[in-house]
């Protein structure tokens, strides 16, 4: 039926939040916003910005170290040093990477999430009172954004490039996975 018809919906209500843009405007295939709770909402879309974060985080940490790696060592006092350089691309890293070293990511990540990314600002999802890339936590201090509009379009290119990095992660995951290689050698496809 036509949209405009259903003005009692409690979708309407998310309709002029951010994240909503052109051509689709708001979309929840699954219905998860269907019963109107605001607190889920939130609740939801903060998720989503996280998980967008950790999936550009990502998509570059899987792309850098194919053209550059640290020099150096990535652990010395190790039974047998690892180099950075002797650590292979992608998925292969987990099965190098020792122990100890995947307990400490694991560790910096939850202490990340319950002391420092926890407490929202202006009730706002996401907003953590960090800054541009978190470097207000860090002391590095920017006034932000004064003009509402400009602000609610690099927020809005947030939520969307956060997307795109979630899209873009779990298709370098699965390349990965059936190839051996997240990039492939094109040449075996033409």
């Amino acid at each position: 039926g036509d949209w405009a018809l259903y003005t009692d919906s409690p979708l309407r209500a998310y309709e002029n939040e951010t994240g909503v843009q052109p051509p689709v405007g708001f979309w929840d295939p699954l219905g998860l916003s269907a019963s109107g709770n605001n607190f889920d909402f939130q609740r939801r879309r903060e998720v989503e910005l996280k998980h967008g974060r950790v999936s550009m985080f990502a998509t570059i940490g899987y792309i850098v170290p194919e053209y550059w790696r640290f020099p150096g060592s990535l652990c010395e006092k190790y039974a047998s040093p690892i180099k950075f350089a002797d650590m292979p691309n992608g998925l292969q890293a987990i099965s190098k990477l020792p122990a100890l070293g995947l307990f400490q990511i694991v560790l910096f990540a939850g202490l990340i999430e319950t002391n420092v990314y926890n407490e929202q600002v202006n009730d706002e999802p996401g907003n953590y009172g960090a800054g541009f890339l978190g470097l207000r936590s860090v002391g590095i201090m920017n006034t932000g954004i004064a003009d509402p509009e400009v602000r609610k379009k690099k927020l809005n290119a947030e939520l969307a490039n956060g997307r795109l990095a979630m899209m873009a992660i779990i298709g370098m995951f699965f390349q990965d996975g059936l190839t051996g290689s997240a990039w492939g050698d094109w040449a075996n496809y033409t």
